[in-house]
Formats: C-alpha cells, structure tokens, sequence
C-alpha cells in the first residue's frame, strides 16, 4: 500500500474494522463521509513562527491536533538547520510526520537527487516544485518545465518517491489558445509526474477546480485548502482578494474536495497566506477545527 493512501486509511482505520484492507482510499475515503484526520499544514503558513523558532513551532502545532505536515525549503534548508534524521526523530518524538515538502531549484538536478534521498530516508512521499514565477508565461517555455519535471519524476522514482508541482493562478493564463496549465499535464509521464491543485489559485484565476478534475483523473493528489477572501479594495499586491481562515471565504470546499477524491485526490493540506489581525498561529488552531468537521 502506498503511503499516501496510508494516512487516509490509518486515520479512518478505526472506522472500518471488518472492511478489507485491501479496499482503495477513495472508496475508503466516500464510506467514511468525512475528512477527520486525513489533512496537512503547509508551514509557509506559520512561516514568521517557524523561522523564529522551528521546534517551538512544530510542538505547539501538534498540540492543536496536527499529525501532519507538509514542509518547504527556508533558507535553513527542507529540515530546519537539523540533519534529515535527526527532524525525523523530533518529529517522531512530538507524533508528527513530514509526508511532502515544496522544494526549492528543481532544475538543479544534482541537488534534486540530494534532497529526494535524504527525503526518501526518512519516509516523505512528495518532493513538490512551489511554483514556476510569472517573468515568462510562453508556451516553449512551460514545454521545457514540463521536460524538467519528467527529469525529476524519474529521480523522485530512483529514490522511491513522487514529484509534483503545485500550482498559482498564472498557469492558468492562456497562449495560443492552449492553457499553460495543460502544457504542463500534457507533457508530462502521469508514472512520474503528479500535481498538487492550489484551490485558491484555481478559483482566483476564474477556473472551476472540478473541471480540471475532469480533465485530467488521476493527476491531481494533493490539493490546498486555502480559503479566499473577496476584498473591498485590492490588497498591496493589487489584488482584491487574499486568503483567510478557512470558512470565512467563499470557496465551497464540500463541493470541490467531494468531487476531487473521486478523480483521485486523496491528501489535503491546509495553507494560510494573509491574516488580516488575525494571528497565524491561532488560525492555525483554526484551521483544524474546520477540517475535523469538513464532511463531504
């Protein structure tokens, strides 16, 4: 069993005694008719905490109930100015688990195959590309990041692990009449390239997520459950919306993650960019208590 269907089924496992083991987590997942624990904390959202303080950061985020995360590169490196084992044992020690983190300069090949064996010895399942920049949205140039990603789809797969990008509102911008976002699944090897659907992003640059459920089964695994906010008057960026705490938004997420598991979403990991007063940590706390009573 692959141990990203793993944490589905070891959180719902005590629902489901006398169902076989073998059964697949989706239709785990549709009996169960509730997410419970079967979600993620991206650490950007708690970013000024954990860069201050990464232990501290990680206990107290087990205290709200998190028993899994999903990292990224700080320029303290994937595992916070410790070696790959020791953060494992102090995950282990605090019943936490690191089962993807985003990675920074995928193109760098030689390092990319560091850091997926380091990741690969202490039992992550995802190396994720965060994001690819808006300079330059031309369609030679996503063909190349799509031959990129098969590069480092085969190195993930040496070192027994997958590789994902995760996605912003801009590759879903159109050249040519082709969407940016397809020139990266279509060119793309589906047994080593998988994709991590950032709701927010869909939603924000007009895109109905279940469409691109539809349109590409199977590719998307992971997604972000980032809540958007419809501002009054654009942010500084520009914008007029931001994320916010989940539920205070306006994006539906009953609808889209029921609708994602049955295309093959199957791990969902809570993000928080923007707060508005409100402080990140205690969104964070939050934020569980949303997913724990999400039913889909």
């Amino acid at each position: 069993m692959k141990r990203r269907n793993f944490i589905l089924n070891s959180a719902l496992f005590s629902a489901s005694i006398g169902i076989p083991l073998s059964l697949k987590s989706q239709e785990l997942f549709h009996r169960s008719n509730i997410i419970s624990e079967n979600f993620a904390i991206q650490l950007y959202s708690v970013r000024d905490s954990m860069k201050k303080d990464p232990k501290a950061t990680l206990k107290e985020l087990a205290s709200y109930g998190y028993k899994y995360i999903e990292g990224y590169e700080s320029d303290q490196g994937l595992f916070w100015g410790m070696s790959n084992t020791d953060f494992k044992k102090y995950l282990d020690d605090l019943g936490l688990k690191m089962i993807a983190s985003h990675c920074g300069e995928t193109e760098k090949l030689e390092s990319f195959n560091k850091k997926c064996a380091q990741s690969s010895e202490i039992g992550i399942d995802y190396l994720i590309c965060p994001g690819l920049g808006r300079r330059d949205l031309s369609l030679e140039t996503f063909k190349n990041h799509a031959n990129t990603f098969n590069k480092c789809g085969e190195i993930a797969k040496k070192n027994g692990l997958r590789f994902a990008y995760h996605n912003h509102e801009y590759s879903f911008k159109k050249r040519e009449g082709i969407y940016l976002q397809d020139v990266l699944m279509n060119n793309t090897d589906p047994a080593l390239v998988d994709f991590e659907m950032d709701i927010y992003w869909v939603v924000a640059a007009g895109e109905d997520p279940l469409k691109w459920f539809d349109k590409h089964p199977g590719r998307f695994t992971y997604c972000h459950v980032k809540d958007l906010l419809n501002l009054d008057k654009k942010n500084k960026r520009g914008d007029l919306f931001e994320s916010c705490t989940l539920g205070k938004g306006s994006i539906d997420f009953q609808k889209i993650i029921s609708h994602g598991a049955k295309k093959g979403l199957n791990t969902f990991i809570v993000e928080q960019e923007a707060y508005r007063g409100t402080n990140p940590m205690e969104a964070a706390k939050d934020n569980v208590n949303y997913m724990v009573n999400l039913k889909v």
